[in-house]
């Protein structure tokens, strides 16, 4: 008892709990490890292979980590773990959302991206949607990805239902679709805002491989995005006051409010509440429209 009175009072009370994290942390890793099959990861199996699951070699390579390092990370060792490495180990051991929580909380570390992963759009969350109406609303991850939609939003700058779901992002949209495009009524500083907000919010995410792709993506397709990009400019995000031009009733002047569904620059829903008397009953007009098209 003395001894441990005498720890805690020369600063190193942590020192157990500490052991105690890295201890679950390394079985945490063993047991993830050894229940992954090679060919889930693009690996032979061989005839030889007694290990079950990967070999830490093996983690080790796919994380672009050293070998020994990784041994000393599963043996427990008393060494330091960046948030980059966590963040390769849990893409690597294929972790989901909460076992990636779980892996930074034993680590001891803050998870730089918590919000990648939107929530599942649950029933609720499209209830939202519809009582919303005929005001457009949609849900969208941090990476403009949309998630889900109402009817009135599904015609507001295109035919959404038109569009296939792997280019329902609106970066894509803004800087490839025609249609999009035309509904924007200041379509440059549009598309230079959403750049700028969208290289704010890739900072968070920059070694993973959906960001990049969608970046790889916008700079091949769109020479307007290119130039754009090139200027590094950094905004974040905030209300703003948009003004469209449907091809169905006409300009529509409102206000955009972003409501984010966890405490970190992710997930969101994103509404847009008319201006004016004369927006607001083209959204009317707009939402009718919606209906008859859902009519049989």
């Amino acid at each position: 008892m003395a001894q441990e009175t005498t720890a805690t009072e020369d600063g190193s009370h942590g020192t157990a709990a500490s052991a105690v994290r890295r201890h679950e942390l390394a079985a945490f890793l063993r047991h993830r490890r050894e229940h992954i099959a090679p060919e889930q990861v693009g690996l032979p199996r061989g005839s030889r292979r007694r290990t079950p699951g990967l070999r830490r070699e093996e983690v080790a390579h796919l994380a672009a980590v050293g070998v020994t390092w990784y041994t000393w990370l599963e043996q427990a060792r008393d060494i330091q773990v960046s948030v980059q490495v966590l963040d390769a180990l849990a893409r690597t051991l294929m972790l989901d959302p909460s076992e990636r929580s779980h892996l930074f909380q034993l680590a001891g570390a803050v998870d730089p991206t918590p919000a990648t992963a939107c929530p599942s759009v649950t029933p609720a969350m499209r209830a939202v949607l519809e009582q919303l109406e005929p005001y457009p609303a949609c849900l969208q991850n941090s990476r403009y990805d949309i998630l889900a939609h109402n009817r009135t939003y599904g015609l507001l700058l295109c035919d959404l239902e038109a569009v296939p779901p792997e280019d329902r992002n609106c970066m894509i949209l803004s800087y490839t679709n025609q249609d999009w495009q035309s509904s924007i009524v200041h379509l440059e500083e549009t598309q230079r805002l959403m750049a700028a907000r969208f290289r704010a919010a890739m900072a968070g995410h920059l070694g993973e491989p959906a960001w990049k792709m969608l970046l790889g993506r916008l700079r091949t397709e769109s020479p307007a995005f290119r130039e754009v990009w090139e200027r590094h400019e950094v905004v974040s995000h905030r209300s703003k006051r948009k003004e469209f031009l449907n091809r169905h009733v006409g300009r529509i002047l409102v206000d955009h409010t972003d409501l984010w569904l966890s405490p970190d620059v992710g997930p969101r829903m994103v509404t847009y509440v008319p201006a004016d008397e004369e927006s607001r009953v083209r959204l009317e007009k707009l939402h009718a429209l919606t209906l008859t098209r859902a009519t049989p």
